[in-house]
C-alpha cells in the first residue's frame, strides 16, 4: 500500500503519504485569530504525513472572506502556536500556507485599506463575501504599485518570519486558485507593461522573488508551493498554460524546494462542488517531468486513485480535502479499507464545533 510507506519532503520525513490538504474553514474570529476549536480540529488530524493549515493571510488585506486567519499579528501567532503544539504533541507535523487573496476580495473585509489589489484593474466575475457574510458583486481592483510590491514582499518575509516562530514545521507559498500570485503568472488577469508584466519571464518574476526572499528563513527543505495550471477558479485562465508552467516548474528546480503541489484541473471549483472533469489535462502527467523534486497533487483523489498516481511515478504524496474533513483518522481508515464518514457541506465554512470537530474517528 504505497500511500501508508514513509516518504520524505526536502528536511521533513513524514510516516505516510497522505498529506491533509489546506482547507479554509472561516472559523476565526474578526481579527483573524484562528478559534480555540482549531487546537482540537488541527490535532485530531496528526496522523497525515504532513498537514498543510488552511490558507492564512500575510496581511490585512490580503484577507478574502470574512472568518479567515491571518499570520501576521502577534494575537495570530500566540493562536496558531498552540495549534502547532496540539499536533506535534500527537506526532504530526504541520506546514503553514501563506496566503494573499489579491482581486478575489471585497473593500469591507480590509476597510483601512481600500480596494482589493491585484497585477491588473480587471474586475473578477461573479460575487464575493463581505464582511457580513453577505454576498456582493466583485469590485475593480486597483493594479499594485512597484513601490506597493517591494512592500508586498517584505509583509511574506515577515509571514514566514512569524509561521517560524509560531512551531510550524514549514510553509507553503499558496500561488493557485486564482489568489494574488497566480493572478501575477496567468495572462487573463496580469496585463502590466512593467517588469512584473507581459512574457512568461515577466509575470513568474514576482513568485520567484518572494521564495528567494523567503527561503533564506526556512532553509528550501521546508518550504513548498502550490501551483494549479490549468484553473479556472476565480475567473482564471492563459493563453499558454503548458508554456507558462513548464517555465515555472523548470525555474523552481533550482531552490531545491521540499516539494511542488499541483492541483489536478479535474477539480476546477477548489472543492466548491463535488463535480469532476472527466476529460481534463492531468498535471501528473504533463509537469511531472519537469520538476527534479517531490511532487504532491491534489484535487478529487479516491483511495484507489491515489494508489495508483503514486504507483506510476506521478505523485510522491497525495493531499486529501473534503475526505479529511469528515475522516480526522483518514490513514487509519485507509488501512483498513473501513468506510468513510460522509462529509456534510453545509457545515465547510463558518459556525463553530458542528461539521468541525465532531466527526468521530474508528
Amino acid at each position: 500500500m504505497n500511500l501508508l510507506t514513509p516518504v520524505t519532503l526536502g528536511s521533513v520525513s513524514l510516516e505516510n503519504r497522505v498529506l491533509m490538504a489546506p482547507l479554509t474553514r472561516m472559523r476565526a474570529d474578526n481579527e483573524g485569530v484562528p478559534s480555540p476549536l482549531a487546537a482540537e480540529y488541527y490535532a485530531q488530524r496528526a496522523s497525515a504525513g504532513l498537514i498543510i493549515s488552511e490558507a492564512t493571510q500575510i496581511a490585512e488585506l490580503g484577507k478574502g472572506y470574512p472568518a479567515t486567519p491571518g499570520i501576521y499579528s502577534d494575537q495570530q501567532l500566540a493562536a496558531w502556536r498552540t495549534i502547532t503544539d496540539a499536533v506535534h504533541v500527537k506526532g504530526g507535523k504541520i506546514f503553514s500556507q501563506l496566503w494573499h487573496v489579491g482581486r478575489i476580495s471585497h473593500s469591507s473585509l480590509h476597510p483601512n485599506d481600500g480596494l482589493p489589489i491585484a497585477p491588473s484593474p480587471i474586475k473578477p466575475t461573479g460575487k464575493v463575501y463581505t464582511a457580513s457574510w453577505t454576498l456582493a458583486e466583485y469590485e475593480t481592483p486597483r493594479a499594485i504599485t512597484l513601490d506597493e510590491i517591494q512592500t508586498l514582499k517584505t509583509q511574506y518575509v515577515h509571514a514566514a518570519t512569524q509561521a517560524k516562530a509560531a512551531g510550524f514545521d514549514g510553509i507553503e507559498l499558496h500561488a493557485a486558485n486564482g489568489y494574488l500570485l497566480d493572478q501575477f503568472l496567468q495572462d487573463r488577469t496580469n496585463q502590466r507593461t512593467d517588469a512584473y508584466g507581459g512574457s512568461i519571464e515577466n509575470r513568474c518574476k514576482l513568485v520567484l522573488e518572494i521564495l528567494e526572499d523567503i527561503i533564506p528563513i526556512w532553509g528550501s527543505g521546508r518550504v513548498g508551493i502550490r501551483l494549479s495550471p490549468y484553473g479556472t477558479f476565480n475567473d482564471m485562465g492563459d493563453s499558454d498554460p503548458v508554456g507558462l508552467f513548464s517555465y515555472l516548474i523548470n525555474a523552481l528546480n533550482r531552490f531545491n524546494l521540499a516539494y511542488l503541489h499541483l492541483i489536478e484541473p479535474r477539480a476546477t471549483t477548489a472543492g466548491g462542488n463535488d463535480q469532476l472533469v472527466a476529460d481534463a489535462p492531468r498535471t501528473g502527467q504533463l509537469f511531472r517531468q519537469l520538476f527534479t523534486g517531490k511532487v504532491v497533487l491534489a484535487g478529487g483523489f479516491d483511495q484507489a486513485g491515489a494508489e495508483k498516481a503514486i504507483e506510476d511515478g506521478e505523485a510522491d504524496a497525495i493531499a486529501f480535502g473534503r475526505l479529511f474533513i469528515a475522516n480526522p483518522d483518514l490513514p487509519k481508515r485507509f488501512e483498513l479499507h473501513a468506510p468513510l464518514n460522509q462529509y456534510n457541506r453545509a457545515t465547510f465554512y463558518g459556525g463553530t464545533e458542528k461539521g468541525y470537530t465532531d466527526y468521530p474517528a474508528l
